[in-house]
């Protein structure tokens, strides 16, 4: 499936406002942009490294679980960008990790919607979605090790 249909599946399964797909680069500890809907501000390519805090890379890279962010304070607190994010009308993030069918991290789905969008049924619905990036995600980052 390519990544701009589990976009549409997102937005009809969830709501979305700002849906981005970053592919995990563990060699350089880098999430890379594969996927934008909103190319202008989130450019596919663009990489994060230190700008994302140390307690995210945890929980959606090591630990394997969702993040949830309810409201624009959870923002904040994890994401350099906030400010960008909260220009786009988003305050509520979903962040779940894509695996491969080895259990290792392939990249992350980043969901966000105005504040009150979401709730941990929209973190579920996002989470059954996720493998459907797999494919896509494993070409990155195999490229990636080449």
């Amino acid at each position: 499936m390519a990544l701009s249909e589990l976009e549409e599946r997102v937005r009809e399964t969830t709501g979305v406002r700002l849906f981005t797909v970053l592919a995990w680069i563990p060699q350089r500890r880098a999430l890379r942009r594969v996927h934008s809907s909103h190319p202008q501000e989130y450019p596919v390519g663009g990489e994060k490294t230190v700008e994302v805090a140390a307690a995210w890379l945890n929980r959606c890279i090591e630990a394997k679980e969702p993040y949830f962010g309810p409201d624009a304070a959870a923002v904040r607190e994890i994401f350099a960008d906030h400010e960008l994010i909260e220009s786009l009308g988003c305050s509520s993030i979903v962040n779940v990790p894509v695996l491969d069918e080895d259990g290792e991290v392939l990249g992350v789905l980043n969901v966000l919607d105005a504040e009150g969008s979401y709730d941990e049924d929209s973190v579920a619905a996002v989470q059954r979605l996720a493998p459907l990036a797999a494919p896509a995600l494993r070409e990155v980052v195999e490229g990636s090790r080449a």
